[in-house]
């Protein structure tokens, strides 16, 4: 028995480290603060620059991926790609979308390698300006996943991360986060009109997301009426209950 009282006390103890570990993978919103200006980046053709001259002149899309990736990068950038080439705003002049790799590891050939596979699919005009490729060192790399709150975790030669867009105004401040791999053009277009007057915004795709499905053979976003009809019915249970438990007893006399 002493033994065992030992060991749930070990594992009890275990659980807050557990917890602080899950936390280090994710996105912590830092809405309405900005990216340090001294911030550096490699582009497709090896040059390093400042973050700060290319997020100065529009509203910045800007999402982080390591260009190996075997798993949600490419849905990330999927993603990405249906949206712009449903969108009506203009690549390059309404908005721009930086791709940054956060895996100090890989250099400038590959990102270069990653943005001409994209430049074969995005349908719209603007791409060459519009969607800007970048890597960097390590120390760079995590002064700005640590200022926007991107974590994620080394596993071997992989990553644990999770996937979404932020939105930078072209002032520098972070004006929103839209997470996942799949986005509405008009939550997009919502979220660059934001960004463009440096208003923050609620993340509000997650209950968008939640109330739409996409439907891959109709390439459209279409209203899941299960999760609809499943949120109407758990509200009314609990409605019939709370009556059931609130309402007062009548006595037998």
């Amino acid at each position: 028995m002493k033994h065992l009282t030992i060991l749930c006390l070990l594992l009890i103890a275990a659980l807050p480290t557990q917890a602080e570990e899950s936390k280090k993978i994710g996105i912590v919103e830092h809405l309405d603060e900005y990216i340090p200006q001294d911030i550096k980046v490699v582009n497709i053709k090896g040059d390093t620059i400042p973050l700060s001259s290319i997020i100065k002149d529009k509203p910045t899309i800007l999402n982080f991926v390591y260009f190996r990736c075997p798993g949600i990068c490419t849905p990330l950038m999927d993603g990405i790609t249906e949206v712009v080439n449903q969108s009506d705003m203009t690549l390059g002049k309404d908005f721009q979308i930086v791709t940054i790799s956060f895996d100090h590891n890989e250099d400038y050939l590959l990102a270069k390698k990653k943005r001409n596979s994209y430049s074969l699919i995005v349908e719209k005009e603007g791409f060459e300006d519009g969607w800007l490729f970048f890597t960097g060192d390590s120390s760079n790399i995590a002064k700005l996943t640590t200022a926007t709150g991107f974590s994620y975790k080394r596993t071997g030669n992989d990553f644990i991360h999770t996937a979404g867009l932020i939105l930078i105004s072209p002032k520098g401040k972070i004006t929103r986060y839209l997470n996942g791999t799949y986005f509405l053009p008009f939550e997009l277009k919502l979220a660059v009109i934001e960004s463009s007057k440096g208003i923050p915004g609620p993340t509000v795709n997650r209950i968008l997301q939640f109330c739409y499905s996409y439907d891959p053979v109709g390439q459209s976003y279409v209203l899941n009426i299960t999760k609809m009809a499943g949120i109407l019915i758990i509200v009314i249970a609990g409605l019939v209950f709370l009556v059931l438990t609130i309402k007062p007893k009548k006595r037998i006399t």
